[in-house]
């Protein structure tokens, strides 16, 4: 059994207690969103082995895809040499961007001007 405790002790948590959480397709590595973790939002995916974040506008935990049925089963979970920033790479039910989109970054910041 792991230690969840052990791992979340171990995470540098900003000055929230949150995390980035950059979100890559398992299969063609695709970067599909970015979003914040939470030691109970981690906590949550790692038992769920579904993704779960901190929304930092509404306040609240998510799990992603519960209204949509765009749900992102967990194939690994890395973290960064400061441990600092997660990866975590999925198996999408569906698009990652709430406007449809496969990914969150379907624009370019020349994209602004137009």
């Amino acid at each position: 059994m792991v230690d969840h405790d052990n791992l979340l002790s171990q995470i540098k948590w900003n000055a929230d207690g949150l995390i980035p959480a950059v979100v890559q397709d398992a299969e063609t590595n695709l970067v599909l969103m970015v979003a914040w973790m939470n030691a109970e939002s981690l906590r949550l995916t790692l038992e769920s082995g579904e993704t779960h974040f901190w929304s930092r506008s509404r306040q609240e935990l998510w799990h992603k895809g519960a209204t949509s049925g765009n749900t992102q089963t967990v194939s690994g979970i890395w973290i960064d040499c400061d441990a600092d920033t997660l990866l975590v790479k999925v198996n999408a039910a569906g698009p990652a961007c709430h406007t449809g989109a496969t990914s969150c970054f379907f624009r370019t910041l020349e994209d602004l001007n137009d």
